[in-house]
């Protein structure tokens, strides 16, 4: 039951007005720079509204030009639905086997995981730049490998076709992070389930599908939620290779926030922008419960 503050004790009220002293400086930056502009945002969204002119209402307006009558929302929205569909599960296999690998006893496994993690503290900036020289139609290096060995050397960035697969290279390659969380998990995995399972005549192939799998199950849906998230707001890596928010080429590379920043500073359609950031909002939460309600039937949590 809650305590009144007025019955509270002398020394209680001067301890709490102490600690809210102390924590007045967050909770000041998170009224100011979360709470308000989530709810202005949503008030804008019915509004159109450019910054140097006082919002007019519009209604569903926003909304109703979106879902209805703007194709480069619909592009915007199909080309990020390939990223989170290709790249996400992907990148959860790529992060599993590599975990596998770095879990072997092995001379110099502190070297190995060391070089697995790297690549995942790299600014993300200064990953693009170098992906965008790695994989220059001309001058980069994986399309020398290809010409060397015979293979047909695509035009990666500057290709509709390859943009979007170059820009799923350039995240595969960033998947430390991931990879040191499966192997957190596999080494709380009992060595004992293995053991029993060898006595039992269980293969490699049959403990991964039977154990492992199951037991690192709750990283699995803890990658795959942060990672739909994260695919859903990508940015920079596309802002850095399109060179702004063109979306070229052809507007294969036009994702949803990049065209959500260009109607925001590039047209000033701040309203407009709102409407997407909270459609995007929508799209993420409903996804999120989506995969929460159906993660009972594969996320096990006990042995």
């Amino acid at each position: 039951m809650a305590v009144s503050v007025f019955k509270m004790s002398r020394r209680v009220r001067r301890n709490l007005a102490w600690g809210l002293l102390f924590i007045s400086p967050w909770i000041i930056g998170f009224l100011a720079f979360l709470v308000y502009p989530t709810l202005a945002s949503f008030y804008y969204s019915f509004t159109s509204f450019s910054i140097v002119q006082r919002p007019e209402w519009l209604g569903l307006g926003n909304y109703t030009k979106l879902l209805l009558h703007d194709d480069n929302f619909v592009q915007s929205l199909l080309n990020t639905l390939y990223m989170v569909v290709l790249q996400i599960p992907l990148a959860i296999v790529l992060s599993f086997l590599s975990a596998l690998l770095l879990n072997m006893k092995v001379r110099g496994l502190a070297i190995y995981r060391t070089i697995y993690f790297l690549p995942s503290v790299v600014p993300p900036i200064a990953a693009s730049l170098l992906w965008v020289w790695i994989l220059n139609p001309q001058q980069g290096i994986i399309n020398d490998i290809l010409k060397l060995v015979g293979l047909h050397a695509p035009g990666w960035f500057a290709d509709p076709y390859w943009s979007k697969p170059a820009v799923i290279l350039m995240g595969l390659w960033g998947v430390g992070g991931s990879t040191v969380l499966f192997l957190a998990a596999l080494q709380g995995v009992p060595k004992g389930l293995y053991e029993a399972a060898t006595l039992d005549g269980a293969n490699w192939l049959h403990q991964t599908l039977n154990i492992t799998i199951p037991l690192v199950s709750p990283v699995t849906l803890f990658m795959l939620i942060t990672g739909i998230i994260d695919a859903f707001q990508i940015f920079t890596p596309v802002y850095v290779v399109n060179q702004g928010t063109s979306g070229a080429p052809q507007g294969s590379l036009l994702f949803y926030t990049l065209y959500l920043f260009a109607n925001a500073f590039n047209y000033m359609k701040m309203g407009y922008a709102s409407a997407m950031a909270w459609i995007l909002f929508l799209i993420i939460i409903l996804i999120t419960i989506v995969m929460l309600r159906t993660s009972t039937y594969w996320t096990h949590y006990d042995l």
